[in-house]
Formats: C-alpha cells, structure tokens, sequence
C-alpha cells in the first residue's frame, strides 16, 4: 500500500510543505508581511483541541486566519482553557509553548483532543500548592505562562516524554502514569526520581533563564523578552546587552541595546509583570544566521544568582 496514503504521512507532507512555503514568503519584499507560522522553528497544523479537565472548558480553534497571521480570537480562547489572566489586550500564554504544543501532539496523536490537567498558576496558588505537598518547583514556569501538564488519549506518558526528549527543544517531565510536563524554557528533561523540585536547587535566581517570543525574526525587527524560572525580583538588568552566534556563544558578540519600562542604565525587575516587558531592536544590517541573546546583571540581590544569562536559539533572516 502507498505509504502516502495514511493520515500520519499525509500529515508529515503538509508540514514539509508549509515549512517551505513560509520560509518562501519569510524573505518578502519591502511593505510584504510573512504568515505568522514560520516565525516557529516547531509547528503542526496549526489546529488545536484542548480540554481543560478540571473545569471542562474547552477550545477547537485554527491558531492562524486566513492570512496567515495569528488569530486572537483563537488565542483568547485557548488562554481561557488555561485560565490566564487578561489583564492586558495582546498578553497571551507562551507562543513557542503551543506551537511546542501543536507540533508534538500533531505528530505522536494527530487529530486526538489534547487533555490539559494544569494550566497557567497564579504565585499564590502554586504556593498553595507547593505547601500541600504536591510535587511543585516553587520557580515553576506555570505562573509564567509557560507550562502546561496534560495527556493524550491512548498514549503512554513515558512514550510523549521519550519523543520530545530527544529534540532537547524545550523542558519535559514525566512523573509515572498518562501525564507529562511540557514547557518553553530551558532545554531540560526529569523524571520523578530527577525532578529537584524539593531542593534549593532554583533558589536565588540560578535557574533565571531568558525566552523569547518568537524563534525567527526578521533584521531590525523589536525583539521582546520573558524571565523565567525566577525565585525573586528586585534585581536589575544592564542596557548593554549581546547578541551572540550560536557556534560560539562565548564572545563578546554584537552590542544590543535592552529597552524596558525605565530609562536608567540598570533596568529594575520589581515584579512579574516587569520580567515579561524587556526588548530590543535587531540592527537593520545583522548578518542573517543563528543566534543567542546575552543578558547582563547590574544587580544582583544574591550572590549565587549568575551574572548573565542566556536566551534560547534564534534565527535572523533577511527583511
């Protein structure tokens, strides 16, 4: 029988295919805008079914409209089955985390309802949670958004734990039974045997990790950034930042200039709000290829909090 006939090969095909198509239209002419979906190393179709199985609030949502750009109807109502707050027009769970989301559960279960078991925590109820005795990291990447914990229908845990492990993309981890964690922060991976989560391990800000919101952007596109993984604010980030080529990500790189709600040289992270509003623009002329961004600390509140942290990978294209 031709191989091309099954659901999960046709599936593969239109993935290949609208990878290429975008990455066509990601080099447009000047005033052409590129579809939203190339501007994720990870995606599937596009098409999410997600069930929350606490409150039983459901979405089936296209996560693109017709021009290819993202829906926000879509997007708000995916953010209602996680239950993040709206408190601000545009601000939305992690990008790279469903797009994590749709490509994976595309591949290993394509057209099954994603279950969602844990969504978005707000600090106090993770600490709540956390004192209960649940197996919750008090830096947990939930209460940024970030995270979801969830199962597929007739799909072992440990089988979505091994397939996602190995594109070390993102955090994963399994505890026993159907569910998995799933994040866009540092690549990682744990068992319950590995987790830490009742260590000090992340206490005093070693863990702070830096994410973006996209993975591909186009030169002298603004550039905005995520903490995570933060045991304490009141900290502060320097203007002087870096752009570093992903071979070598030791260098001085390129300067980058950080920009964020203050005008001071040192900018302050008081709060949760502040570490999701720091950015930079790309330079116009930046050598297209593969990067990471450095952040630098000009106060740090502990002395085992590290003195820069680094971004996940990105990809500059031309404009």
């Amino acid at each position: 029988m031709n191989s091309f006939r099954t659901p999960r090969a046709r599936l593969r095909v239109f993935r290949f295919l609208l990878i290429v198509i975008s990455l066509m239209l990601f080099l447009p002419s000047p005033g052409f805008s590129a579809p939203d979906s190339v501007r994720f190393f990870r995606s599937g179709d596009g098409r999410i079914h997600i069930r929350n199985e606490h409150n039983k609030r459901e979405a089936r949502v296209n996560l693109f409209n017709s021009d290819g750009k993202l829906d926000e109807k879509a997007l708000g109502e995916i953010d209602a089955v996680f239950g993040f707050p709206k408190n601000q027009k545009g601000e939305h769970i992690s990008l790279r985390l469903l797009f994590f989301l749709d490509h994976f559960s595309d591949r290993i279960a394509p057209g099954k309802m994603i279950h969602l078991t844990s969504g978005y925590r707000s600090p106090d109820y993770n600490e709540k949670l956390k004192k209960s005795g649940g197996n919750i990291a008090g830096t947990s990447t939930h209460m940024d958004g970030m995270a979801l914990d969830f199962y597929l229908d007739g799909v072992k845990g440990k089988t979505i734990w091994e397939v996602i492990r190995k594109e070390n993309c993102c955090g994963i981890g399994h505890y026993g039974g159907v569910n998995v964690h799933l994040d866009s922060g540092r690549p990682r991976f744990w068992e319950a045997a590995t987790s830490k989560t009742g260590t000090t391990e992340s206490e005093f800000n070693r863990k702070v990790y830096l994410t973006t919101e996209y993975d591909r952007y186009q030169q002298g596109e603004k550039v905005r950034f995520f903490l995570t993984s933060l045991s304490d604010f009141q900290f502060g980030i320097s203007r002087a930042g870096a752009l570093l080529k992903s071979v070598d990500a030791r260098n001085d790189g390129i300067e980058l200039q950080i920009q964020g709600r203050e005008e001071e040289n040192c900018l302050m992270i008081k709060d949760r709000d502040a570490s999701r509003s720091t950015y930079a623009t790309l330079p116009a002329e930046l050598e297209p290829g593969r990067y990471r961004i450095r952040l630098n600390f000009c106060i740090r509140p502990f002395e085992q909090m590290p003195a820069t942290t680094l971004s996940n990978e990105i990809e500059i294209v031309k404009k």
